[in-house]
């Protein structure tokens, strides 16, 4: 039997979450918008009643009132807007009080999960050879809100704890339809070292969402996607 979904931000991701849901046994029975849900008048009890998971792709202004009104209805949340890390540590202290569960990421495709691993370990052997200097470039559509994404942030984040404490230059464009491509790099003065993501479409994140999805229900805690994959 399907369980219900409830897809929070209908905009071309939600459309892609809700096309390929089924694959995942998902019946999105709710589908909320800027139009719908406009000043949160849809977040109610009577309409979330029978949801088992909501996935919550919005934009940044709305992502941190829909995620406390997710809690507060007790809806096991997938989120995968981004712009909002400032308020990441106020979310895992919502979603411990709360109860309920609640899965992160500033991208669900696989592919970028593996390639923030191999920045980390890289970054981690470069650490002690001062020669090397490093970046992180990306490009995204022009319909982007936030730049840099929380994709490149969450790389440079990774880069960091994995030891390599000198500056990174830091990089964002916005042109076109492109999906997405994130970049980092080593340079020195013998050679450089160039790691390179690129999405082909918006499938892959749609597709983990929903594994996120399948994972994160009946479950309790603050979980980012890499606890899912890798653990």
């Amino acid at each position: 039997m399907a369980k219900n979904l409830a897809i929070v931000g209908y905009g071309k991701m939600g459309r892609f979450i809700e096309q390929l849901a089924p694959e995942y046994g998902f019946d999105p029975v709710l589908k909320l918008d800027e139009f719908n849900n406009a000043g949160y008048r849809a977040m109610t009890a009577e309409n979330f009643r029978a949801i088992d998971v909501a996935i919550e792709f919005s934009v940044p202004a709305a992502a941190i009132g829909n995620i406390e009104r997710l809690a507060a209805l007790g809806v096991n949340t997938v989120v995968g807007t981004t712009g909002w890390l400032d308020q990441l540590e106020h979310v895992r202290q919502l979603v411990e009080r709360a109860g309920n569960g609640l899965v992160w990421s500033p991208n669900y495709s696989i592919g970028v999960n593996v390639f923030l691993r191999a920045a980390a370990e890289v970054s981690r052997l470069l650490a002690a050879y001062p020669e090397y200097g490093a970046w992180a470039w990306e490009i995204h559509h022009i319909t982007k809100k936030d730049a840099p994404s929380g994709t490149l942030l969450k790389l440079v984040e990774e880069m960091k704890n994995a030891g390599y404490d000198r500056p990174i230059d830091v990089s964002a464009n916005r042109a076109g339809a492109h999906p997405g491509t994130h970049e980092i790099g080593f340079d020195s003065a013998a050679d450089t070292i160039t790691l390179r993501h690129a999405a082909r479409s918006r499938e892959g994140f749609a597709r983990g969402a929903l594994k996120a999805a399948q994972w994160i229900g009946g479950k309790k805690g603050f979980y980012e996607f890499k606890d899912i994959l890798f653990s």
